[in-house]
C-alpha cells in the first residue's frame, strides 16, 4: 500500500481546489447558515463516490466511504465564517453580509481560515476515495458548522453523526494558523484552551443626566466592574498558571443626558486547567455581585452563560505516531512543536462523545520570509495577521497542497496502521 500512489494526483488537482478556496472565501456563511458552503463540498463527496448525508446539526455533512475492513477514522473540518468586515484588498475578497444571532445585518468574512479547512478536506477526501486501492477500513468525513458559535460539534452529535457509519476509531482535523506556509505544528495533551463567555446584566436605576444623585448609574457600575475584573488574573492566578479574562462587549445607555436602567457586558475567560477554570468564573461571579452591591444596585445581577468550548486535549500517543508521519512525510525541518493556544476549538467534543482518541494539530498558511522575519525582528504580531484579523488571509500555495497532504497522510497512516495510538 503506497501514499504516494495515494498523493500521485495532487499537482494536477491543485487549480481546482484553488478555485474551490476562492469561491468559499468570497461567499462567506455565518454560523448555521452555511447552506451554500454545505450544498457545495457535498456535491463534491457525492462525485467522489461518499455516502452523503447532509442536514446534520442544522447545516453540517457527513461522507462516509466504506472500504472493506479496517478502522474507521474520521477526518472533520469546521466550515463558518465570522461578523467581520475584510479589508485584504484581494481579487476574491468577501463583500458578503449576512444576518448574526441578535438579528443584525453584519458584514461576514472567512477571517478565522474555515475556508480553507474545508477546502483542505475536500482535496483529501478527493484523494482517499480514488486512492481507495492502497487503504482498507471506513472513512468519514465531516463538515462542521457552527464553530464559532460553540455549538457546531455538539448539535452534530446530538443529531446523530455517528449514527450511519457508527462510532469513529480516531478523530483527526487541523486549523491553518499565521505560521509559515508548510509548516505543521503538533502537541501532545493540552493544545487550546477552554472558553467561557458570560453575558452579564447590571442593574441601575435610571434618570436625567443632570440628576445622578437620584440615581445609581450602570454605566460608572460596569466600568467599575471591567477594571476589578481585570485582577482576576493579576492577582488570583498563581504565575505558574495561565488565564485571560477579557470584557469583549458593553452596552449602556442611549442618549448623552440619560442615566441607563441597565448596563450588559459580555466576559470571555479562557484556561487550560479546570480547576483555573473554575476559579476564575467564580471570581467573576463574586466581583460582579459585590460591585453591584457596593453601588446599590436595586436588584442582584443577571450572569448568563452564552458560549463554552471544551479544553482541546490530543491523545498522547496517538500524536506522537502521527507526528512520526508527518516527520517522515514532511521533514524533520518542517513539522514542529506547537506552542499552547489561547484561542479555542469545539473540535474536541467529537472524540470525547465517541470515547475515543482525538488528534489536532495546526498548518501554517502566511509567507514563510514575511513569517520569519517578523519573528526575527521581533515584530510577529504587529506584521502578520493573526486569525480573526479583517486582514488574515493564507497564501493559496503552499498553504493548500500542506494541508491536504497533512491530512491523506494522518488518515492514510491510521487506515493502514490500525493498531498505533
Amino acid at each position: 500500500m503506497s501514499l504516494e500512489s495515494v498523493l500521485a494526483p495532487l499537482q494536477a488537482a491543485l487549480p481546482g481546489w484553488e478555485d474551490l478556496y476562492t469561491d468559499l472565501h468570497r461567499y462567506p456563511e455565518l454560523s448555521f447558515a452555511e447552506t451554500r458552503t454545505a450544498a457545495e463540498l457535498a456535491r463534491r463527496l457525492e462525485a467522489d463516490g461518499y455516502e452523503v448525508h447532509t442536514g446534520i446539526g442544522r447545516t453540517g455533512v457527513l461522507g462516509v466511504l466504506r472500504n472493506g475492513p479496517g478502522p474507521k477514522v474520521m477526518l472533520r473540518a469546521d466550515i463558518d465564517a465570522l461578523p467581520v468586515e475584510e479589508k485584504t484588498g484581494l481579487p476574491y475578497a468577501s463583500t458578503a453580509r449576512g444576518v448574526d444571532a441578535d438579528g443584525r445585518d453584519v458584514p461576514v468574512m472567512h477571517a478565522c481560515g474555515h475556508d480553507m479547512h474545508a477546502t483542505w478536506l475536500s482535496g483529501a477526501a478527493s484523494l482517499l476515495a480514488a486512492g481507495r486501492e492502497h487503504w482498507s477500513g471506513t472513512l468519514m468525513v465531516v463538515f462542521q458548522p457552527g464553530e464559532e458559535a460553540g455549538d457546531g460539534a455538539a448539535g452534530m452529535v446530538r443529531d446523530g453523526v455517528f449514527g450511519p457509519a457508527g462510532k469513529p476509531d480516531v478523530v483527526l482535523g487541523q486549523h491553518v494558523v499565521p505560521g509559515p506556509a508548510g509548516w505543521v505544528l503538533t502537541r501532545p495533551g493540552v493544545l487550546m484552551a477552554a472558553t467561557d463567555a458570560l453575558r452579564v446584566t447590571l442593574h441601575g436605576r435610571g434618570g436625567h443626566g443632570s440628576r445622578p444623585e437620584t440615581t445609581v448609574d450602570p454605566a460608572v457600575l460596569a466600568a467599575s466592574v471591567v477594571l476589578k475584573l481585570q485582577t482576576i488574573v493579576s492577582r488570583e492566578i498563581s504565575a505558574t498558571e495561565s488565564a485571560v479574562v477579557t470584557v469583549g462587549s458593553l452596552h449602556v445607555g442611549t442618549a448623552h443626558n440619560i442615566i441607563a436602567d441597565h448596563a450588559v457586558l459580555e466576559v470571555n475567560i479562557r484556561s487550560f486547567d479546570q480547576a483555573v477554570r473554575e476559579k476564575v468564573i467564580a471570581a467573576v461571579e463574586r466581583i460582579v455581585h459585590g460591585e453591584a452591591a457596593t453601588a446599590g444596585a436595586p436588584k442582584p445581577p443577571e450572569i448568563e452563560r452564552i458560549g463554552a468550548f471544551p479544553v482541546t486535549e490530543n491523545d498522547e500517543t496517538a500524536t506522537d505516531e502521527l507526528t512520526a508521519a508527518f516527520r517522515d512525510h514532511f521533514g524533520e525541518g518542517r513539522v514542529m512543536p506547537a506552542p499552547l493556544v489561547t484561542g479555542s476549538e469545539d473540535f474536541s467534543e467529537f472524540g470525547r462523545a465517541a470515547g475515543v482518541p482525538s488528534v489536532f494539530w495546526l498548518v501554517g498558511g502566511m509567507d514563510e520570509q514575511q513569517v520569519l522575519t517578523a519573528m526575527a525582528a521581533g515584530r510577529f504580531e504587529q506584521d502578520v495577521p493573526s486569525n480573526h484579523s479583517p486582514l488574515f488571509a493564507p497564501i493559496p500555495h503552499p498553504t493548500l497542497s500542506a494541508g491536504v497532504e497533512a491530512l491523506v497522510v494522518a488518515a492514510w497512516h491510521r487506515l493502514t496502521h490500525p493498531g498505533v495510538g
